[in-house]
């Protein structure tokens, strides 16, 4: 099979070249007709250029819209002689998604250390059933002591008050109201050990 001359192709590259060179130096003289059809003819692989390097769509439409503004500004000092229309282009889009690159990476480089904290303080949800099953299992366990017992041991833990004060309080001597508190405890411990 015979293959075709590139010639052909040759030409209509070179002619496409010439006018989008064409279309640039109008843009660069102000011309709103010949951006627009620069915007055309281009807006394609420019906005391919800036996805590829930025990752996302919408950022690469932010930066392609940046890249056309910048166009507009720069078109003047655009020189045929000096590199083609479209590597002019390319070379734009690519310096501009390099850029938004640059300032997202600075943006996610922060240390750990000074990332706001966004855990809950509150405790699970798992340790809170289990806390209310250990009170309620200790009240339980308080409810089966003697009548002596639990009222020492609730109000030496639970108020703070020492042995020498219950004594004081229940009339009784220093000595049995330690053997009361010792002996409610280890029964305390049993249940709920059980």
């Amino acid at each position: 099979m015979p293959v075709p001359p590139a010639a052909p192709t040759r030409g209509r590259d070179a002619a496409a070249r010439a006018e989008l060179t064409e279309i640039l130096v109008r843009t660069g003289e102000e011309d709103r007709a010949a951006f627009r059809d620069l915007y055309v003819r281009t807006n394609a692989k420019l906005f391919g250029i800036c996805l590829r390097i930025c990752g996302e769509r919408e950022a690469a439409a932010d930066v392609l819209h940046d890249v056309y503004l910048t166009v507009w500004k720069r078109a003047g000092a655009y020189e045929p002689s000096r590199a083609s229309p479209i590597t002019w282009l390319a070379t734009i889009a690519r310096n501009r998604a390099i850029d938004w690159r640059r300032v997202q990476g600075s943006r996610r480089s922060a240390p750990i250390e000074e990332a706001p904290e966004v855990a809950d303080a509150a405790p699970l949800a798992s340790e809170t059933l289990i806390a209310d099953e250990e009170a309620h299992s200790l009240l339980r366990c308080l409810d089966e002591l003697d009548g002596n017992q639990r009222e020492s041991i609730r109000t030496a833990f639970f108020q703070g008050v020492t042995y020498a004060e219950l004594a004081e309080r229940m009339n009784v001597p220093l000595g049995t109201m330690k053997s009361w508190v010792r002996r409610g405890l280890a029964r305390l411990r049993e249940c709920l050990e059980a």
